[in-house]
């Protein structure tokens, strides 16, 4: 139903989009997801030309809709879309708002309006809501009204631009519940979303963007099962990252460990763990490494997974092969080893930094 070639989006100063390939069957219910500011946004307001592409073509069935000849207020009505904030027309009540769109635009008649209006109403739970004004509403309801609105053009295709990231989370479910029904009515659903759990449910594809396009797409179990990419990985996992670069025996130690300290604090990090990643870093760096790389090149990166409570260092660092269980000094080794449950060597013949050492830290 929908194919998109090669969509590049710029904007002064950053481009969301380098080059977006992807086509969009009938049926399907894809969930993008992906870190904040990855063009996730971006793609669905180009796919229903809110934004126009810098680059690129988007097809919708036999049309392009990118062509300068192309009738956006058809293309428009065979696409709904739901935002982030609710938009709904304070003037009018409940059942006027949905009835706006299908009268003004389609000239559907007031009577079957209103009667298709409460319909969606009831679809929606809120059919006893149909008179209230909108600052009467929940957030939740809110959104639900603005779903229904979006129904009411009987759209083929639905597009959902993180429908409860403005919502109390005790508002969260009761718009997903009405998502999910939608996603088993066979209709065609693009869902912005950060609810790992949710995009899961009601998906039969996933896009997860990175690096200004689709970096990894798959079925659910795929992406959030046995992602095959590291940003993926990453990112499903919910790995707490923080990487650090010496370069220098005269690097600023006390303000790495203030971002080691910032790191852990804003994560949650339970505190004896926060403490042996303090330690670990600084036994293998300040002891181990930076006294006999000259000059050093040391690249740190610490991971914790919240789901496991696990928290790994991984050190890449130059010069020839050298495990520093073997020949490192045995008083801060002793400490490394004390602090925790795995410790593993590799080489990576070419690499820049070809030493690699994988610390697996005991969890409280």
């Amino acid at each position: 139903m929908i194919k998109i070639e090669h969509l590049r989006k710029e904007y002064p100063g950053t481009t969301p989009l380098s080059d977006v390939s992807a086509e969009i069957r009938d049926g399907d219910v894809i969930s993008v997801i992906g870190p904040s500011g990855t063009g996730k946004s971006t793609l669905l307001r180009c796919i229903n030309q809110l934004e126009k592409p810098t680059a690129g073509r988007i097809w919708l069935d036999d049309t392009e809709i990118t062509s300068p000849q192309c009738d956006l207020c058809r293309v428009r009505r065979r696409m709904g879309m739901v935002f982030q904030g609710f938009n709904l027309f304070g003037h009018l009540n409940v059942i006027e708002n949905i009835m706006l769109s299908p009268v003004d635009l389609l000239g559907t008649g007031r009577q079957e309006a209103y009667d298709r209006g409460m319909e969606l109403l009831r679809l929606v739970g809120l059919a006893e809501k149909a008179m209230s004004w909108p600052d009467e509403l929940s957030g939740g309801q809110k959104q639900r009204i603005a779903i229904a609105r979006a129904l009411a053009m009987d759209p083929e295709i639905l597009l959902f631009d993180e429908p409860t990231s403005a919502l109390d989370p005790t508002m969260v479910g009761e718009v997903e519940s009405v998502i999910r029904d939608l996603a088993k009515s066979g209709k065609t659903m693009l869902v912005v979303t950060h609810e790992m759990n949710f995009a899961r449910s009601i998906s039969n594809r996933v896009f997860y963007m990175d690096e200004g396009g689709i970096y990894e797409e798959g079925t659910p179990e795929e992406i959030f099962g046995h992602p095959r990419r590291e940003n993926t990985r990453r990112f499903i996992r919910r790995l707490k990252v923080l990487e650090l670069k010496i370069e220098s025996r005269n690097y600023d130690f006390v303000d790495m460990a203030e971002q080691i300290r910032r790191y852990c604090e804003r994560n949650r990090i339970p505190l004896k763990t926060s403490a042996r990643i303090q330690l670990v870093f600084e036994e293998t760096v300040e002891h181990l490494l930076r006294p006999t790389l000259n000059p050093p090149k040391i690249y740190a990166a610490a991971e914790y997974a919240e789901e496991t409570g696990l928290a790994e260092w991984e050190f890449r660092y130059s010069g020839p092969r050298r495990d520093l269980r073997e020949d490192g000094d045995r008083l801060p080794l002793s400490v490394v080893e004390g602090t925790t449950v795995r410790t593993e060597y590799s080489w990576q013949e070419g690499d820049e930094l070809p030493n690699r050492l994988l610390c697996t830290l005991l969890s409280t």
